[in-house]
């Protein structure tokens, strides 16, 4: 059964194993994001983890690391906790085709249980704020998933956006938010600035953890983020209506919050440690005016440890990137066999293909560039044959090896976008992009001496299968 909330979820965890409630006393900085930031670095079957037991906060409920391990993300689709990643990659695949699954509108919402409004509203009497960065300017809400819509077709249900982004708390009811140019909210706040107007948002906070996933998922401009959750859900995806916007929120939030993004207010905004395991510094970005908060009593704070991977935001956002990468590519080049865009939200990806001709594979690395998610994040492409697994970096790293001719298969494009806190970029937003092409040369490209490679030996798949479920069986 999906899950329709993140207690449901946190539930299952505890049952799995894969929930670990901490009783002693901590200290809200650095115990908490240290503790999160220690779960990517003791392996990849590393629980949730559940304080309650914070000092200087009475009455504290936080969830980290809620998909921060191959296991918490398999449980997120319902499968077995052992599913290997390729599996639950090829699984995210096999979902996405069922899109669109019209979701389920509820009444009775959770999160109705408690209200604060206009100048009553204080964010710190509701969530326990931390730190997770030393050298971070601020508290921040970096697992919410953030609503807003389309200006210019507010009653069009797949522009209505539903997106994560970083919200730093600047105060009681105001939030700075930064929008990357390539995102939708951005769109939706640029199309509001032209016509003088406020951008109305809601921030929905401990979402179910399908939600979560769809919220970081790079779709198309008019795909509806909530079709697609009941999609991989299997189930339509309940939302609920927010009292302030009108707005389609998830039912199961534990807080929703409802204002506007001020039209051409900015403020400095950050530092903050990215995804990228480097911070970005300050910069002016947008205010958000918050008018009501909705939340259910005694509230579930989800947060999420960021830096130096691999940390929680890489499981979730590693598949959710691989595969609309994945669909994208097919449907112009359906000899692509897999993506995989793991490394750092997609600055990086590896493409295993087959080829129609010579020159093939750098076509489809210059295709991936110019996909909606490549234009803002994709600066690095490797190409590998259709039998190199992209997602088994020592077969990745022997193509490159054995393959590479630096003078004919490293192209470098410059000038080219990417996202202003990509650290190399140079000036912010601007990068030269880099193929490397580690496939096999077909005709009419005859370069090199590849005539006789080895392959594995047909019974090989069959016995890979075999050894991971014992190994699976033995670990049960």
């Amino acid at each position: 059964m999906p899950y329709d909330d993140l207690r449901g979820f946190l539930g299952t965890l505890e049952k799995e194993g894969q929930l670990l409630r901490i009783s002693e006393e901590v200290l809200p900085e650095p115990d908490l994001a240290a503790a999160a930031n220690a779960t990517g670095r003791i392996g990849e079957g590393a629980p949730a983890l559940w304080f309650d037991n914070v000092k200087g906060f009475t009455d504290a409920r936080i969830a980290l690391n809620v998909h921060g391990s191959w296991a918490n993300h398999a449980l997120a689709l319902g499968l077995p906790k052992h599913t290997p990643v390729k599996e639950q990659v090829e699984e995210f695949a096999r979902r996405w085709d069922a899109f669109p699954v019209a979701p389920e509108r509820r009444e009775d919402a959770p999160w109705r249980e408690n209200t604060q409004e206009g100048e009553g509203v204080d964010l710190f009497s509701i969530l326990p704020l931390f730190r997770l960065n030393d050298g971070d300017g601020g508290f921040y809400l970096d697992k919410a998933a953030v609503v807003s819509r389309d200006p210019e077709d507010p009653e069009n249900f797949g522009k209505q956006n539903v997106g994560t982004y970083r919200l730093e708390v600047i105060g009681r009811n105001r939030l700075a938010i930064q929008p990357v140019p390539v995102h939708d909210v951005a769109i939706h706040l640029r199309k509001a600035e032209e016509k003088g107007e406020d951008l109305p948002i809601a921030i929905t906070l401990g979402n179910d953890p399908v939600m979560t996933i769809v919220a970081g998922m790079p779709m198309a401009y008019d795909q509806s983020e909530y079709e697609m959750a009941g999609a991989l859900r299997g189930a339509p995806a309940p939302i609920a209506t927010a009292p302030l916007t009108g707005f389609d929120v998830p039912w199961g939030s534990e807080v929703v919050i409802e204002g506007v993004i001020e039209s051409r207010e900015r403020q400095i905004e950050g530092p903050f440690g990215e995804f990228t395991g480097h911070y970005s510094g300050g910069r002016r970005m947008p205010l958000i005016r918050i008018d009501r908060v909705s939340y259910r009593t005694n509230p579930v704070f989800e947060s999420l440890y960021l830096g130096m991977p691999w940390t929680e935001v890489d499981y979730l956002v590693g598949p959710n990137t691989c595969v609309p990468l994945l669909k994208q590519l097919r449907a112009e080049f359906p000899e692509v066999q897999a993506v995989n865009a793991m490394y750092t939200h997609g600055l990086l990806v590896i493409i295993s293909t087959k080829k129609r001709y010579g020159g093939f594979a750098k076509a489809v690395a210059m295709r991936a560039m110019t996909t909606p998610h490549g234009l803002g994040y994709v600066s690095t492409v490797i190409v590998v044959d259709e039998d190199v697994d992209p997602f088994n970096l020592p077969q990745v790293m022997w193509a490159m090896s054995a393959k590479v001719n630096p003078s004919g298969d490293v192209v470098i494009v410059p000038n080219l976008s990417v996202l202003e806190l990509a650290p190399a970029a140079q000036p912010a937003g601007i990068t030269s992009k880099m193929i490397i092409d580690a496939t096999t040369p077909v005709s009419p490209d005859n370069r090199g001496s590849f005539a006789t490679p080895a392959k594995d030996l047909p019974e090989t798949r069959e016995w890979a299968a075999k050894l991971q479920r014992l190994m699976a069986e033995a670990r049960d």
